[in-house]
């Protein structure tokens, strides 16, 4: 008994420390309902893309490249949990949008059981998603794959009506014209970062950047007729 007291002492502290770092299952569902929730309700209603089936969208890929990659189940809940409040900075405006979102977190998750240093971790693997993206962890680099996901699947065209749509009622792109023209450019300079993403996403994003090319080149074609 007596060689048994450290090793259960020691179990004992860390089931105490997932217990105040983790907040497990249950918390993540109710967290889950809620931010959605904010979402549904709060977010203006010309976005048309940064919406709450663009979260449930990151969360699936998250979920999917977290898998793939071999995350634990602990940094799997707290990427998934960066994944539900990654755009909840939209609530308040697009500008700085990310940063806004960390502040939402670093104003709900201690409610829900999340440690201050969590937070920051979570708040890092955000940020790593504002353009031009700039992961420095395996977590940051799903988040940021998870983000973008669609650029390389077969449902790119219809989102990405949705995210024109949206930037055209705010202004922020003339036409359809100016709309391929940076979409080619970006999708040009965007590279997926995890072995998942890159095998599942890389070739299909290359073929709608083709796509959208032939576009561009077929409007000054018929322009200069």
């Amino acid at each position: 008994m007596q060689q048994m007291a450290p090793i259960l002492v020691a179990l004992k502290k860390h089931l105490i420390y997932l217990a105040f770092n983790f907040p497990g299952l249950r918390q993540f569902k109710e967290l889950k309902e809620f931010i959605l929730g904010r979402l549904r309700t709060g977010l203006p209603v010309h976005l048309s893309y940064h919406n709450v089936d663009h979260t449930l969208d990151v969360l699936h890929a998250a979920e999917i490249l977290a898998d793939k990659e071999g995350i634990d189940q602990l940094d799997k809940e707290l990427l998934l949990t960066a994944a539900l409040f990654h755009d909840t900075g939209f609530l308040n405006g697009r500008e700085e949008h990310e940063a806004l979102s960390c502040e939402f977190a670093r104003k709900y998750l201690p409610a829900h059981g999340y440690h201050p240093d969590k937070v920051d971790r979570l708040c890092s693997i955000i940020m790593a998603t504002r353009i031009p993206q700039s992961p420095a962890c395996k977590l940051a680099e799903i988040l940021c794959d998870a983000d973008l996901d669609y650029l390389g699947r077969n449902d790119f065209f219809p989102l990405s009506q949705n995210l024109f749509t949206e930037l055209l009622s705010e202004g922020l792109v003339k036409d359809e014209v100016e709309w391929n023209l940076q979409q080619a450019d970006f999708m040009g300079n965007h590279r997926y970062f995890t072995k998942t993403a890159i095998h599942l996403r890389t070739s299909v994003q290359q073929q709608h950047i083709e796509q959208i090319k032939a576009k561009i080149t077929s409007k000054v074609f018929n322009e200069n007729q």
